[in-house]
């Protein structure tokens, strides 16, 4: 099985110069739709990277067979033009949102607020061939304030337990996350503990290709790779 991880496009949050206007769900920018609409067409038409089998030899582009993203605007953006190009479905999966969850700080009394995320109507309406899982309903899918640093990591743990049970596919899975838990995950499928002075980065629209093997082992292809990204366009 491959994983091709893949952190979502420029948001709205990302371009910010006071982290204090930050949106709790935030959309792309101009400049991150056109990091996805790219990172789009070089998943669907890039040359077969190298150690590709005969099976994998005989489809297009990174020849992606299931696409997942996380509920958050953002990813779910991200995954549209993916989903086009590579003639995919995207498919929600809740456990790979980003550390924290959906919430705001407004500082003072006030505090920590929790915010429901988009509902399922909200989400059909503007993404209605995506699929959802049960928990994303019209109240939303996020119940709480802000996750903390110890949940995100076991959430990480789950991803990389489920992703191990698909050792034995033909399957090239494409997940597009977010930055933090991409670091939690790629800690919990190298079995390193989630130490925060170790931080593996991800740029927006960046690439991390794992191939799984059945003794589980894990050859880690390449990490962050932005070199579908004019220069002008990294972030």
């Amino acid at each position: 099985m491959e994983l091709f991880i893949i952190r979502h496009a420029q948001s709205t949050n990302n371009a910010l110069d006071n982290p204090q206007d930050r949106d709790c769900d935030p959309p792309l920018t101009e400049l991150g739709r056109r990091q996805a609409d790219i990172v789009a067409q070089h998943l669907a038409t890039a040359a077969r990277p190298i150690q590709w089998t005969a099976t994998d030899r005989a489809r297009p582009g990174y020849g992606i067979t299931q696409l997942y993203c996380s509920p958050m605007w953002r990813s779910l953006q991200t995954a549209q033009p993916i989903g086009r190009a590579v003639g995919l479905a995207p498919e929600v999966w809740v456990d790979i949102h980003e550390h924290g969850g959906i919430y705001l700080d407004h500082g003072g009394a006030r505090g920590i607020v929790g915010y429901p995320g988009k509902t399922r109507s909200e989400i059909l309406a503007q993404f209605s061939d995506y699929s959802l899982p049960e928990g994303v309903t019209e109240e939303g899918w996020w119940q709480g304030g802000r996750e903390d640093r110890a949940a995100c990591h076991g959430r990480a743990i789950r991803v990389a337990e489920r992703l191990r049970t698909w050792v034995d596919s033909d399957e090239h899975i494409a997940i597009v996350s977010h930055g933090e838990f991409i670091d939690a995950l790629l800690k919990a499928l190298f079995s390193q503990l989630p130490a925060h002075h170790v931080y593996y980065h991800q740029h927006n629209t960046a690439i991390s290709r794992i191939s799984f093997h059945s003794d589980d082992h894990l050859d880690v292809r390449y990490l962050n790779r932005v070199d579908h990204l004019p220069p002008t366009l990294v972030t």
